[in-house]
Parts: structure tokens; C-alpha cells; sequence
């Protein structure tokens, strides 16, 4: 008779690549590092919104970084694991959707006031906020499905 404490909670090591819904970490990884990326190379101007999003792009990079290698080496096989896969994916939902609303905002004012030379700046916010909004529908989706996953254990 198998014993109910050898169970695995969630996948590790290389079962992450074809479960679900951890098959996410890696658009996760593109999506937000171009946000990052996009909103680096526009001018700051207001500073405190766009600020917020490069904390928030920052620090679900890091984040989901440090969770896909915890996954990675296997270290996620406690039962409290799969509370914290789903408690950390809504809080970065919760973080992008702020963040990419105060970025489509400040890229509607910026575009209100448009010239010819800032044409290449407001076409690079435009594709951080698709980007933004992207990154919020991939956290949103692993979400999700990580509070299924949470609540079947």
C-alpha cells in the first residue's frame, strides 16, 4: 500500500516544462523582461507611475526567477508550496494590472501631445503596455490555475 505522504505537491526538475500551468514561467520570463525593457528605454517623465511599473516589471522578474529555479531544483514539495504558488501569482496579477493601467494612462497623455521626434518614444510605450497587459493575462492564467491546482490538495 503506497503511503499518502510520498505524493508529490508539485512538479520539479524538468516536469516543469510540460505541466501545467507551470508551463508559464517561461513567457513569464520574455513578457516581463520586456516590459522591463520597453518602459527602460522611454524617457521617465512622470517619474512616480512609470516608476511603479519598472518596480513591479522588476520584481516579478526576480521573483519568478527565484520561483521557477525553486521549482527547478525541487525544493517545492511541501504542502504549504502550493498555497504559495497561487498566493504569489494573484499578488503579481494584483501588482501588473495596477501597472499596466498607470502605463496605458501615462502613454494616452504622452500621445495626446504628440511631435515628430517623440513618434519613436510613444511607439515603444504603446508596446510596453501591450506588453504589460500581456504579462498580466500570463500571471492571471497561472493564477488561476494554481489556485485549481491548490485547492484539489
Amino acid at each position: 500500500m503506497a503511503s499518502s505522504t510520498s505524493r508529490d505537491f508539485l512538479p520539479s526538475g524538468g516536469r516543469i516544462f510540460t505541466s501545467f500551468p507551470d508551463i508559464f514561467f517561461i513567457p513569464e520570463f520574455v513578457i516581463g523582461g520586456l516590459v522591463w525593457i520597453l518602459v527602460a528605454s522611454t524617457r521617465i517623465d512622470p517619474d512616480n507611475p512609470l516608476g511603479w511599473v519598472m518596480f513591479v516589471s522588476v520584481f516579478c522578474f526576480v521573483l519568478t526567477t527565484l520561483w521557477f529555479f525553486i521549482f527547478l531544483c525541487g525544493a517545492n514539495q511541501g504542502s504549504v508550496w502550493t498555497s504559495l504558488d497561487a498566493g504569489y501569482h494573484f499578488l503579481a496579477v494584483v501588482f501588473y494590472l495596477s501597472a499596466s493601467v498607470a502605463l496605458a494612462y501615462i502613454t494616452l497623455l504622452h500621445g495626446a501631445a504628440l511631435n515628430p521626434e517623440g513618434l519613436k518614444i510613444y511607439r515603444l510605450e504603446i508596446a510596453a503596455v501591450v506588453m504589460s497587459y500581456l504579462a498580466t493575462l500570463l500571471y492571471f492564467l497561472h493564477a488561476i490555475f494554481s489556485a485549481i491546482r491548490w485547492k484539489r490538495f
